[in-house]
């Protein structure tokens, strides 16, 4: 397989705290966040997202977070949005590298999620384009219910492949494949993955797990034994989509991640726990 120094890892404080109910001073978001990019641990910070303060209160400081951040150690921030509207805000700030769209293959979820169809969200990445056309940010797609979903929408294999070709048409070379609600099955990880690596050698995918703790590692192991190069996680486990379930099931840890490709810094990993419970507390 790949060494160590190839794997990627993406730390997401967003999705850690997006669904918690208490407003988070922005100064506290601030703190932590620093923190990890000053721990160069991460080639990526999924930091904010610019949606509706009324479906995500958490989120709509993302704008005065984002300028008291300190970028350097050539660490990468993206931000989700959910429609072009977020998009057009978004491409205002030269310090965001990436937007992050949230695309199911369940239409319920779609729905749940961004209040559009499939076929809605599908013209939605096409504005998007064209908003961040003159901008040097680049679109991440995150495959949301990529592994099957609890509504009874239709899922297979195919389905998956059928939208990364089509979104991967308009241009989109960088893919989350995300299992928000916890359906995969390790032998499903590494199937999926293997099968896009495989049928899209150009396309960089990345695995977006969530999972119960005493499942998590046989799951990257799964995603690495498939051929994926970059995982993303939160600090202890936090977060879940707010508008998945009732009953949120957590991110892959960071730590476990960082432990599992045995990543350092001359920040310790306690020190990024510590911060992130500052954060919460």
């Amino acid at each position: 397989m790949f060494n160590n120094a190839d794997i990627k890892i993406v730390d997401c404080p967003r999705d850690a705290i997006q669904g918690i109910q208490n407003l988070i001073p922005p100064e506290k978001k601030i703190a932590h966040i620093n923190n990890l990019i000053r721990s160069n641990l991460f080639e990526y910070i999924d930091f904010g997202s610019f949606v509706s303060p009324k479906a995500v209160p958490q989120m709509q400081d993302t704008a005065f977070v984002l300028q008291g951040l300190e970028k350097f150690n050539n660490t990468k921030l993206l931000a989700i949005v959910a429609n072009n509207r977020g998009a057009v805000v978004a491409s205002k700030y030269p310090e965001i590298d990436y937007l992050g769209y949230p695309f199911s293959i369940s239409e319920i979820f779609q729905k749940r999620n961004t209040n559009s169809s499939i076929s809605d969200s599908y013209n939605a990445v096409k504005d998007i384009l064209d908003t961040i056309s003159v901008q040097n940010q680049e679109l991440v797609v995150y495959i949301s219910m990529a592994f099957g979903n609890p509504y009874g929408d239709a899922w297979n294999e195919e389905l998956v492949f059928e939208w990364v070709d089509k979104l991967k048409q308009l241009g989109i070379k960088r893919f989350s494949i995300a299992d928000t609600t916890s359906e995969a099955t390790p032998a499903l990880i590494k199937s999926l993955f293997k099968k896009l690596n495989k049928e899209f050698p150009k396309l960089d995918f990345s695995a977006h797990l969530h999972s119960r703790a005493d499942e998590a590692l046989q799951k990257i192991n799964a995603a690495y034994e498939g051929g994926c190069k970059r995982f993303e996680g939160a600090i202890l486990g936090y977060g879940g989509c707010p508008f998945a379930q009732d009953d949120l099931v957590g991110n892959i840890s960071t730590e476990l991640l960082l432990d599992r490709f045995e990543k350092s810094s001359t920040i310790d990993i306690n020190k990024l726990k510590i911060s992130f419970y500052d954060m919460i507390s």
